[in-house]
């Protein structure tokens, strides 16, 4: 365990967990540009689904969270506002749903 923690750059095992952590806020970032990308290729023409909007704000949070424990202001903020935006799209979304009906 001590070679894996040395690959992290980490001094402790539960470093190593918020590592993992962040890097699964990271991932869930990558996914919504996949899935945004072949829903644009199957539609031949740019569009934005819904799961965007949720990896997004699951990938955000996961990351705010990880930049906390990190304690990196600039992460932070930078997290902090697009977890706005995400819920606020999710929210126009799921509200234009029921308006409509």
């Amino acid at each position: 365990m001590t070679e894996v923690l040395a690959w992290f750059h980490v001094d402790s095992v539960a470093e190593f967990w918020w590592v993992i952590l962040g890097l699964s806020g990271q991932l869930l970032f990558t996914a919504r540009f996949l899935v945004q990308w072949i829903a644009s290729e199957r539609a031949r023409q740019s569009v934005v689904p819904v799961a965007f909007w949720y990896l997004s704000i699951g990938g955000g949070l996961i990351l705010f969270g990880y930049a906390i424990y990190r304690r990196d202001p600039v992460f932070i903020l930078g997290q902090s506002m697009g977890i706005v935006i995400y819920a606020r799209n999710l929210w126009l979304i799921h509200a234009g749903r029921t308006a409509d009906g």
